[in-house]
């Protein structure tokens, strides 16, 4: 043992050595590196060889360095070469993406047994990295239980959490939060172009499971070359050809029989005024699902060392009955999910020093199914009401990408593609003369006999079949070694655009809500709703509303961004990178104006530096600063910029007929919008305030990884997160009016509302009664809000055991801190999903006693997963985490009075009339979960058979993500449902599987 480590020292020696002439490892990339030292630079080159048949010979300098840089993902052979004759070979050297591997020929390792199979055991810590990220291969995809697709993956990574709003991406999956940041806040890449969904940035599609060759999860510090995120990314690189033949298929069922029930929800705060089922609110426990997954692949040549494939299929059936809480229109549904996938890749070696890559991908989700009449008291199913909605989710991507090694200095790249996400919704038993109605647990309880009853209209709004969302994608960079100096440049250029968007009420364009308040307290001060004591048969609080909603639109968002970066090995131990972008965004409302029009410099430096400390890469200090920019995303054209309608017109009625709609009406309110949403569409002027600044983020890291002993790795970071600016909606017109009139304009009307950015002055263009076009600057304490704040600090530290062969662990815990009055762009404590027009900075009274741990502050995080090779045929893994809770959110209508001078009726932060900040009723439970899973492998079918079972969630656990923030209905009215679980973890369920891999 002792007799190895100088000769493992030298080793590692030479992988720092091999830094200095690797080129950067770039976030989001598609390619990895060969880098090393060579004893003797005299007469000497370096050939790499792939399985895919491309061929490199690049020069050895004269400090002996050599690298061969953006080489696709596989497997090579290294050989060096001096005066054209071969002397050393290293073979199946594996790449991992983003990063160097290290292929050193080192005089005193050259003719020694074995020392080459010692150094592959080494812990790898990668010199040449500044940034955080976490890559997994599909040789741990394989091994690991895990739910199968890019977000559960990611969820591996240090300070990555499910988000708690229950947010869920184009296929279905659960959005996760990084770092502290909103879900929308995230970017998703597949082979080098950016899936992530334009309209909100709620997820991206995912390739095929078993096509993954590898994905990165960067968690921050990363490249100037790329943008568009201040939470994190998600880079999936798909599997390729190469000259063997590959293929094979699977097949996965989790039966119903061995999953759990769901815990039923029941109301916590007494009971609506016509109870269904006493207090049970929604019978989860009745729930049935199961699915089943079949899936296959082939890869190879179809031009030996020219041009190869790979084709990749899989499809998931889920199939199942939910059902649906006692208020709801569709009580009982059976249902059956489609998730088609898949993916094919083409790769031509041109010449050995041009290469042209052709990805298409696919991933969509399709559902049916079957309403059905539910007896909530016996817990049996009644006659069919009708068909399901037919959906389609998800989409197609297709990208073309070309590589040119123009010289061993000069490296160009260019990437063109486009995607398409459908949001199909075809209702499947429309009936245009029934008025969808709901809130039927209000009714009258005197005029319904007691059980509330509607019909069997099940269709609240109708979209347009056709609407999706599309986007192209083009970048350029080139790359430049220059000495010491590894320098590249580019432009990422992005257009998207939403089609067909919006919704309009069913029926006659209007739909029903019943309610309940106090008939002695007003409804909404506000909107100037008065109590129904007054009002003809509204002695007892009986009210009904009438919303007419319609916003039917296109609008489209043009991005581009230029950047330049230099990675400048300084000396022999360190490592600066240097970098800067500059990002300009435009948006467009549905007539084709421009609303936003950042072309000004936003510059992002981005600065980072590696540091060897012991000069042998067994023990790296590194650190990373910069700024990140953040577009607006396509939904603020379909609302704030838009001309969108929803009013709401209070009504008392004296009676119900058979379809559960009101009689005898009598009007108490005209039709009032909270967002002052009337149907008119803005001058695209106004819609902004003044010189608008994007949503940005400064971000500060500083860590180092260490090797302990000869088979662990370890290390420490801490972070630090601090938005700057953000972009939002603010509707209070009354006080812009007011300052209009003060500054002796005449001003009567003005937008819906204001895209600004809170916290801060702001200066708002209005069009007065003449048509001029006037600004009406107010301070930010004039608008009544605090300083925008969103902080995120984190201290990181992890124990990595690397595959030796026979067993791999990794254990990480983060303690973080996510405080400040604002999320982000969205609201998960109230599932809000219309990205940078959430509630907050509506108004000012919204935002009084918000400062607080935000909606995705976890304070602590254990996580543990790792397999272990038992024999030859058997594995077993384990995925473990531990989660602390987020902070419970109380909400109420404002003060002691229960007045709603923001008109936003409960949303705001007080509980029984008492101020009630985020945290102030504690924090929700810690989220354990236990994962296992076992591979066996036989030995009689060569390791090509293998059979696998996993137990997700393994002691059922069923802790609340999310609770019902709701303290009161109306004013002093204490809401039913106010505490119930709205998002839980997912049931116990088990996963058995068998593939054949040639």
């Amino acid at each position: 043992m002792h007799s190895r480590l100088p000769i493992r020292r030298r080793l590692l020696a030479a992988t720092l050595l091999s830094a200095l002439g690797a080129q950067a490892a770039f976030a989001q990339s598609t390619t990895g590196a060969i880098s090393g030292q060579v004893s003797d630079a005299q007469g000497a080159t370096v050939v790499v060889q792939g399985g895919n048949g491309l061929t490199r010979e690049v020069t050895v300098d004269a400090k002996g360095r050599y690298s061969a840089s953006q080489l696709p993902l596989g497997t090579y052979t290294v050989t060096l070469r001096r005066n054209g004759v071969d002397v050393d070979t290293r073979k199946d050297v594996g790449l991992r993406v983003g990063a160097s591997t290290d292929v050193s020929f080192v005089a005193s390792a050259a003719n020694l047994e074995g020392v080459s199979v010692s150094a592959s055991r080494l812990p790898d810590i990668d010199v040449t990295s500044v940034d955080s990220r976490s890559v997994i291969t599909a040789d741990q995809l394989a091994k690991l239980p895990l739910t199968r697709n890019a977000d559960e993956i990611a969820r591996l990574a240090p300070g990555v959490v499910s988000n708690s709003g229950g947010f869920k991406g184009p296929t279905g999956s659960s959005l996760n939060s990084f770092g502290g940041s909103a879900a929308s806040e995230n970017a998703y890449y597949i082979n080098g172009y950016n899936v992530t969904d334009p309209q909100r940035g709620m997820g991206g599609i995912s390739l095929p499971y078993g096509a993954v060759d590898q994905q990165e999860v960067y968690t921050g510090g990363y490249s100037a070359q790329y943008g568009r995120s201040d939470g994190g990314v998600i880079n999936q690189v798909g599997k390729r050809g190469s000259n063997e033949w590959h293929f094979g298929g699977q097949v996965l069922w989790e039966p119903a029989f061995a999953r759990a029930g769901s815990a039923n929800t029941y109301y916590t705060n007494g009971l609506p005024a016509s109870p269904v089922a006493g207090d049970l609110y929604q019978p989860n426990r009745e729930d049935r699902s199961w699915v089943t997954t079949v899936s296959s692949y082939v890869g190879g040549p179809l031009i030996k060392d020219k041009l190869f494939f790979f084709l990749a299929g899989e499809f998931e059936r889920q199939e199942g009955s939910t059902h649906n809480d006692v208020d709801d229109t569709s009580p009982d549904v059976q249902y059956r999910y489609g998730s088609p996938r898949w993916y094919g890749k083409l790769d031509w070696n041109i010449t050995d020093s041009h290469i042209l890559e052709v990805t298409s991908a696919s991933s969509k989700r399709e559902t049916q199914g079957t309403i059905y009449d539910y007896d909530y008291s016996t817990l049996r199913r009644g006659e069919r009401i009708g068909s399901a909605d037919d959906t389609k989710t998800g989409g197609d991507v297709w990208s073309a990408k070309y590589t040119g090694y123009i010289t061993d200095n000069l490296t160009v790249s260019a990437l063109y593609g486009k995607m398409k996400l459908d949001q199909y919704d075809q209702p499947g038993s429309y009936d245009g003369d029934l008025t969808y109605v709901n809130g039927l647990t209000n009714q009258n309880p005197a005029l319904n006999g007691g059980s509330p009853f509607g019909n069997n209209q099940t269709v609240q709004t109708l979209t347009n079949p056709g609407r999706s969302t599309r986007s192209t994608n083009t970048r350029f960079d080139v790359t430049y070694v220059l000495g010491d100096h590894t320098i590249s440049a580019g432009i990422d250029n992005q257009v998207t655009r939403a089609i067909d968007q919006g919704s309009q009420a069913s029926g006659d364009g209007y739909y029903w809500t019943y309610g309940k308040a106090d008939p002695n307290t007003p409804i909404s001060t506000g909107l100037g709703v008065p109590a129904t004591g007054g009002i003809v048969n509204g002695q007892q609080g009986y009210y009904v509303v009438r919303h007419v909603v319609s916003s039917l639109a296109s609008v489209r968002a043009s991005q581009k961004a230029q950047y330049i970066e230099d990675k400048w090995q300084v000396n022999d131990r360190w490592l600066l990178s240097l970098g800067l972008r500059n990002d300009q965004f435009e948006n467009y409302n549905r007539d084709g104006d421009a609303y936003v029009t950042q072309h000004r410099p936003q510059w992002a430096p981005r600065l980072g530096f590696s540091w060897d400390v012991n000069g042998d890469a067994s023990f790296k200090v590194y650190g990373n600063a910069g700024r990140y920019y953040l577009g607006l995303p396509l939904n603020p054209g379909l609302n704030a910029a838009g001309a969108s309608l929803s009013t709401s017109q209070y009504f008392t009625y004296g009676g119900i007929d058979a379809q559960g709609l009101p009689t005898g009406l009598t009007a108490f309110s005209q039709p009032v919008s909270s967002n002052n949403y009337y149907g008119v569409l803005p001058d695209p002027r106004t819609v902004t305030a003044s010189n608008l600044k994007s949503e940005y983020q400064d971000e500060f890291i500083l860590g180092f990884t260490k090797t302990l002993g000869q088979d662990w790795v370890y290390g420490a970071k801490a972070t630090q997160r601090i938005l700057r600016s953000a972009i939002d909606d603010y509707c209070d017109t009354d006080r812009i009016i007011a300052k209009a009139a003060a500054l002796g304009y005449d001003v009567t009307t003005t937008n819906s509302c204001y895209l600004f950015n809170p916290g801060r002055a702001n200066t708002f263009n209005v069009i007065d009664t003449s048509g001029n076009l006037v600004a009406v600057p107010l301070s930010n304490s004039e608008l009544g809000f605090q300083s925008l704040k969103r902080r995120y600090y984190s201290l990181e530290g992890f124990l990595e055991h690397p595959f030796d062969g026979r067993w791999y662990g990794k254990v990480d815990y983060v303690f973080s801190r996510s405080y400040g009055n604002t999320e982000g762009q969205l609201r998960s404590d109230l599932q809000q999903t219309a990205a940078s027009t959430s509630e907050d900075w509506d108004n000012s009274y919204i935002m009084e006693n918000t400062n607080g741990p935000t909606n995705n502050d976890h304070t602590h995080q254990l996580k543990l997963f790792g397999y272990y090779q038992l024999t030859p045929e058997w594995l077993v893994s384990a995925n473990l985490s531990l989660t602390s809770g987020s902070p419970k959110i109380c909400l109420g209508y404002y003060g002691p009075d229960f007045s709603d001078p923001g008109k936003y009726g409960g949303s705001y932060h007080y509980c029984d009339g008492v101020a009630s900040p985020p945290g102030k009723q504690g924090r929700l439970p810690w989220i354990r979960q236990l994962d296992l899973g076992t591979t066996y492998r036989p030995a009689f079918a060569d390791g090509k058979l293998s059979f696998t079972a996993s137990v997700f969630n393994v002691f059922n656990e069923q802790r609340p993500l999310n609770r019902y923030p709701y303290s009161q209905t109306d004013p002093g009215v204490p809401d039913p449902q106010y505490g119930q679980a709205v998002v839980r973890q997912v049931p116990r369920y088990v996963r058995l599987g068998v593939s054949y891999d040639y």
